[in-house]
This record gives structure tokens, C-alpha cells and sequence, in this order.
């Protein structure tokens, strides 16, 4: 294998580490958001945090898995060679482990019942963006605090709508 397609290969696993990391906290954490603003009591955030944990964590390495695989099919089909990298249930279990793995932090301040569980979690998911910003940064060649914000700032704003979501379904809907 030469070194464009071992790259090639890491690159891929990069992709789904950061594309489930990234989706993991993001939407956990949103879900916490939200639930706060609805004024859900914790065991209730603690249910819908590990519901959306294991739900979309399947469907995000059901996602990889079928995307891989969809991609070796069309690459067969049209006589391309195929890189010799793609294992479908590798990238799969890759963004679900990713995904688990990152998802589960929005929820450890509540399902160890931390004071300030919210407080809490959010400082967590905080510096959790930003690491899994500056890795970004690190393996992709860019400006490493830009890719760090920009991390920060895109799971911020989902959690910001989430929680006015939340407050104006507790307020208007329920």
C-alpha cells in the first residue's frame, strides 16, 4: 500500500472520529439543553440522554457503515479500484464507538449527580468541543484555535436553540 492511500485510509477514520464526536456531544448535549428548558426534572434528562446516546449513536455508525459500503458498490459497479481501506463494519463501529464515547459526557454530571449538573455538563462539553477542535486543527493542517471556536461555537448555537426549543414547547405546546 503506498503512503497516498495509507493517508487516504486514516483520513477516513479521522472523518467518522470526528463527525461522531462531534454529533455525539452535540446532539446529547442538546438534548440536555432542551430538556432543561421544558424544566424536566433530571431522571427524566438522564432517560432521554441515554435514549438519544444509544438511538443515535446506532444510527450514526449505521450511517458510516451503509455510507462505506454504498461507495465500495458504486466503485465495483464502475470498474474503479477500490481503496483498499474500506471495511464498512470498521468505520462503522469507529463512529459508534466516537459517538458513545462523546455523547456520554453532556450526561456524566447527571448520572453521577453532580451539583450544578447543567453547569457542569456544559463546562465539560465546552472543553470537549474545543479538544476535539484542535485535533481538527492538528490533522488537518489548519489554524488550530480557529478550528477550536468554530468547533465551540457550532455545538454552542445547537444547544442555545435547543434550550429555547425546550422552553417554548414547555410554554406553548404542553
Amino acid at each position: 500500500m503506498g503512503i497516498n492511500q495509507s493517508i487516504r485510509n486514516k483520513a477516513d477514520y479521522i472523518r467518522d472520529i470526528v463527525l461522531s464526536a462531534n454529533d455525539g456531544l452535540v446532539t446529547t448535549f442538546a438534548v440536555v439543553a432542551g430538556s432543561l428548558g421544558a424544566s424536566l426534572s433530571p431522571s427524566v434528562v438522564v432517560i432521554l440522554g441515554l435514549a438519544n446516546l444509544f438511538a443515535d449513536g446506532l444510527s450514526m455508525s449505521t450511517g458510516a457503515y451503509l455510507g462505506v459500503k454504498s461507495e465500495i458498490e458504486f466503485e465495483q459497479r464502475s470498474g474503479q479500484k477500490i481503496k483498499l481501506g474500506s471495511r464498512p463494519l470498521k468505520n462503522g463501529l469507529v463512529s459508534f464507538v466516537s459517538f458513545g464515547i462523546a455523547g456520554f459526557i453532556p450526561l456524566m454530571s447527571y448520572i453521577f449527580k453532580f451539583n450544578n449538573s447543567f453547569a457542569v455538563s456544559a463546562v465539560l462539553v465546552a472543553i470537549t468541543l474545543f479538544i476535539v477542535g484542535i485535533f481538527r486543527g492538528i490533522v488537518s493542517a489548519k489554524n488550530v484555535v480557529r478550528t477550536a471556536l468554530e468547533n465551540l461555537f457550532i455545538g454552542g448555537a445547537s444547544a442555545v436553540i435547543a434550550f429555547y426549543v425546550g422552553e417554548l414547547a414547555k410554554n406553548y405546546l404542553i
